[in-house]
């Protein structure tokens, strides 16, 4: 009879939290059935009862009917998780009635580590095509082995259960490989900042107390001098094809060469600093590392980009990544298991590209489309030859693509939904997109140090101008900057929010002053309307109070766009007379066309 079951799909579409009871040595179906429930179902608890057999509920009841009474217990207090006396929390979280439709309030997070999503995607769709680059595929099976392979090469070097691997490479399928291989072995993958020069990658790298840098072998005098003055001991190479090198990658290496990389006259011409990672992958064994990986673990070492001060190192465990991925899969329900293709050409080193351009698609075993960096034309190649149905980027990502010659006859119809974040989406690029597209795309808001989305526009709704509402298991609050008191809706202060994927702390302090009771201090000037809508106004460091009243830069900027010449805008206070700052603002012009200072100031 079992043969013709077809229930997998099923259990892929159950959302409500789940028990799955097994035995260790059940043998009544193959292994492989039993073990698939627990992996099949999102966010299902597996528990072993040790029972010999199929026969749990006979031969363990005791212990069947205790995993039962805990879950059900669980199960009450996830229904009130906020620790508020009001079991659906409308009345002070009106946010809730903007979900969409298959969107839960909250979701169960199970207590797994993050690499068993691709391990999992691996088992269920072996044939799948994980990655599409540079012409090659790669397929589920063969991905989950490359990671494994350097899971065991890490093993080889020493790497331990909490040793820092730092990576440093463009978007490729050896960055995937090295990222999961370095959580299978138990070890703390290290991201730098995005633009970070040859100075700040070594100081980032002796913060964190790194023995491995894994890096492009464009990028050796970085590796060299970083090597000389941390406690890397292992440098790892990986070569990018011609055919993916691009500007952007050209710019990044001339950002990387800087002080700290000239050549070493100690050191013997053509000897290298590091080993090939083909080289090294060659002999090593496919199958999974022995290793002991707790969801409560930390996983990455996220730094800032560092806009506003020094870049931090942001401390995410495997709870905190496994979180917002689920979290942000929820939010899309419309995704398909095992049929999605994403664009992803956000970088995969900032915690935007890393859990909705790789994590995300690996947990919904989707397709990769890897890009190593922006590059138009090349952008458009893909959505015409592979037809992808997600699209994850950036505002000026949206704004270039609108404005592309010839644009529609690439196909971008094919594109269903997108979500912006990392900067404020103009009302203009927004509507611009969808009426070129006729795909949703759907604003977000996050930081590195919430995982980093906390934020999004509902599926079936957009406010303009809003960040959306929080996503399941979050919550978010306004509070006065002078006193702290939670403010109304509709007044402006500082946003905080709450949930599974905010950071244990920043790497190196012990105490995290922006971490209060489980709260994170964005530092972000907020306002919230009476349906749950959030408006990010600003940060507060760049509020110009200018004779006592506040400014704030994107107010200025929405205005500005309404300009159809122009391009793009950035908003600041400078000093001006007598101390007192005046509100300036730098203009990019829409190409050919005439724009005056005259026009603007009317306006």
């Amino acid at each position: 009879n079992m043969v013709q079951w077809q229930g997998w799909e099923l259990m892929r579409a159950i959302q409500a939290p789940t028990l799955v009871i097994t035995g260790e040595r059940d043998t009544y179906f193959p292994r492989a059935a039993f073990e698939g429930v627990g992996k099949n179902i999102p966010g299902a608890q597996v528990v072993d009862v040790g029972v010999s057999k199929h026969k749990v509920q006979i031969e363990r009841h005791q212990a069947v009917n205790r995993a039962i009474e805990r879950f059900i217990e669980q199960d009450e207090r996830r229904t009130s998780w906020r620790g508020h006396e009001e079991v659906d929390g409308s009345a002070s979280r009106p946010w809730f009635k903007a979900y969409s439709k298959g969107t839960p309030r909250s979701v169960p997070i199970p207590p797994r580590p993050l690499q068993e999503f691709l391990e999992s995607a691996a088992e269920w769709l072996p044939k799948r095509t994980a990655t599409v680059f540079a012409g090659q595929r790669l397929t589920y099976r063969r991905l989950n082995e490359r990671a494994n392979q350097f899971a065991h090469v890490l093993h080889g070097l020493g790497i331990q259960p909490g040793d820092r691997v730092m990576l440093l490479l463009p978007n490729m399928p050896e960055l995937i490989m090295a990222y999961y291989g370095t959580l299978k072995v138990g070890a703390v993958v290290v991201l730098p900042s995005l633009d970070a020069d040859a100075a700040l990658v070594t100081d980032q790298a002796k913060q964190t107390g790194a023995e491995v840098l894994v890096t492009l072998k464009d990028f050796e005098p970085l590796a060299r001098a970083v090597r000389k003055a941390t406690a890397i001991r292992d440098v790892i190479m990986a070569d990018l094809p011609a055919a993916s090198i691009t500007n952007a990658h050209r710019e990044m290496i001339q950002r990387l060469e800087v002080a700290g990389t000239e050549a070493d006259p100690n050191v013997e011409e053509g000897t290298s600093v590091g080993r090939p990672m083909a080289e090294l992958l060659r002999d090593a064994p496919v199958h999974a590392v022995r290793s002991n990986v707790c969801c409560d673990d930390l996983a990455a070492i996220v730094f800032t980009s560092g806009t506003t001060e020094t870049p931090k190192g942001v401390c995410l465990s495997h709870a905190n990544l496994v979180a917002n991925t689920l979290q942000t899969r929820h939010w899309l329900p419309d995704l398909q298991y095992g049929q999605e293709v994403f664009l992803s050409v956000l970088p995969l080193l900032h915690s935007y590209g890393m859990t909705v351009a790789m994590n995300l698609p690996i947990a919904l075993g989707a397709t990769m489309l890897l890009l190593p960096a922006f590059e138009l034309e090349q952008v458009l190649q893909q959505i015409w030859a592979q037809k992808p149905g997600f699209f994850p980027g950036v505002p000026s990502m949206f704004a270039a693509l609108t404005r592309a010659s010839n644009v529609r006859s690439y196909g971008l119809p094919t594109i269903h939904a997108c979500i912006s974040g990392a900067a404020p989406l103009p009302v203009e690029v927004h509507e611009s997109f969808e009426k070129l597209t006729k795909a949703r795309l759907i604003e977000g808001y996050g930081l590195t140090e919430a995982g980093p989305v906390t934020h999004a526009d509902p599926m079936d709704g957009h406010r303009a101008g809003s960040v959306g509402v929080p996503l399941p298991n979050t919550d978010a609050r306004i509070i006065d900057l002078a006193s702290g008191a939670d403010l109304p809706q509709g007044h402006i202060g500082e946003l905080l929010v709450k949930g599974p994927q905010i950071m244990r702390g920043y790497w190196g302090q012990e105490n995290t002053p922006a971490l209060q009771g489980g709260w994170l201090h964005t530092g972000d000037l907020a306002v919230m309307d009476a349906d749950g809508f959030f408006q990010i106004i600003g940060r507060t460091s760049e509020i110009i109070v200018v004779n006592g009243q506040s400014i704030y830069p994107r107010d200025v900027e929405e205005v500005l766009y309404e300009n159809n010449k122009v391009q793009e805008v950035a908003v600041i206070g400078v000093p001006g007379p007598d101390s007192q700052p005046i509100v300036k603002a730098f203009v990019v012009p829409r190409p050919g066309v005439e724009l005056t200072q005259t026009e603007l100031l009317e306006l």
